[in-house]
């Protein structure tokens, strides 16, 4: 046996699985799918044809991790969807689904429509811990529905960190407003290019480029403040970022934030593409892009703030047990402090975070 490689079940991968390290036939004789290969339901398929029925293959721990996370969201997606619906997410999510169709299909909705979706969506975030609000951002959820999911969740994380920043009533609203709209110009690009199984070509890229402008074209009717902040959360503080290479305090001040809660909720979701990150390795890279790309102030209460929020939060760990969160470092976010088995444990690359576990007790 090779390394870290242990053997397993083909039904163990699943569509839109990016493998990290290369998957063996049983005796490592035969690379079957290489280093970032994108799995899909055919090749998954052509797997099993080729082994014959046997349905056993050799991937590394790395490929483990990603499975054992697909199983988090399996196991935890009744839970989930009960807060969803308590909290009213789930209708909030159905309305999103609703305007960004009407908008691929050109059509706009109006100013009454989208004020009405978004003033629910801050009332729930005036009304729910902002505990449940990091369970329901974190939790796994299926690709097919990243969109909507992504652009209610930014709603929440913006009304979050307004909070946190001590911001009047009135701009966390037109925070969460701007959250919940600002990729809405999204469904104004090819859904060929928005589904496509695997990382972005540069030319396809360009064209993803241009959703900003499109979202602040659709909200024409709003002020500008919201019209600026959505066509600005792609600019980074060094100036590289677009439509319009705007750097420093040239960003709006609420583009800068929805920068923040944007890059989050992107890393944190399940792509058609990608599989998640864990919460822990996202305020990580967010650190590590502090005044570069990232207003570095914003970033200091962000990621210091949800670092508060996951204490006492039960988590899968890389070795298959569950956690939980005892202490998180600041300097050293990725790695928290955590009880398991009853002994307290520092994680560390060898043993680390892969997943928040909600459960009906923890909320």
């Amino acid at each position: 046996m090779k390394g870290n490689y242990l053997h397993g079940s083909i039904d163990d991968l699943y569509p839109g699985m990016v493998v990290p390290q290369p998957i063996y036939n049983t005796d490592m004789s035969l690379i079957l799918v290489p280093e970032g290969g994108v799995l899909t339901e055919d090749r998954i398929e052509k797997l099993k044809k080729f082994n014959e029925g046997a349905g056993q293959i050799c991937f590394s721990a790395e490929t483990l991790k990603l499975i054992l996370k697909r199983r988090d969201a399996i196991l935890n997606a009744p839970l989930t969807q009960a807060l969803e619906d308590e909290i009213g997410y789930t209708d909030i999510k159905q309305e999103a689904i609703e305007i960004l169709e009407r908008i691929s299909h050109e059509e706009t909705p109006s100013l009454a429509e989208l004020s009405s979706v978004s003033e629910e969506l801050a009332r729930t975030v005036e009304t729910t811990a902002p505990s449940v609000i990091v369970d329901l951002v974190s939790a796994l959820s299926s690709a097919d529905e990243y969109l909507q999911r992504h652009c209610v969740n930014v709603g929440m994380l913006n009304g979050l960190l307004g909070n946190w920043l001590g911001m009047k009533k009135a701009d966390v609203d037109t925070l969460v407003l701007i959250g919940l709209l600002h990729d809405c110009g999204k469904a104004s690009i090819p859904h060929k290019i928005l589904s496509l199984p695997r990382p972005l070509t540069i030319v396809e890229f360009e064209v993803i480029k241009t959703h900003p402008v499109f979202s602040g074209n659709l909200m024409s009717d709003f002020p500008d403040t919201v019209r600026q902040a959505a066509r600005g959360h792609h600019e980074k503080i060094n100036g590289r970022g677009y439509p319009d290479g705007l750097s420093g305090s040239g960003i709006p001040f609420m583009a800068r934030i929805t920068a923040v809660s944007d890059i989050y909720d992107a890393m944190v979701s399940r792509r058609s593409y990608k599989s998640p990150n864990s919460p822990f390795r996202i305020l990580s890279i967010i650190e590590s892009l502090r005044d570069t790309e990232l207003d570095g102030e914003l970033v200091s209460v962000f990621v210091q703030s949800m670092s508060n929020e996951m204490v006492g939060k039960q988590v899968s760990l890389s070795d298959n047990r569950v956690g939980k969160v005892m202490y998180v470092d600041l300097q050293n976010v990725e790695y928290p402090v955590v009880e398991v088995d009853g002994e307290t444990v520092l994680t560390d690359k060898s043993l680390s975070c892969v997943s928040l576990l909600y459960t009906e007790e923890e909320n």
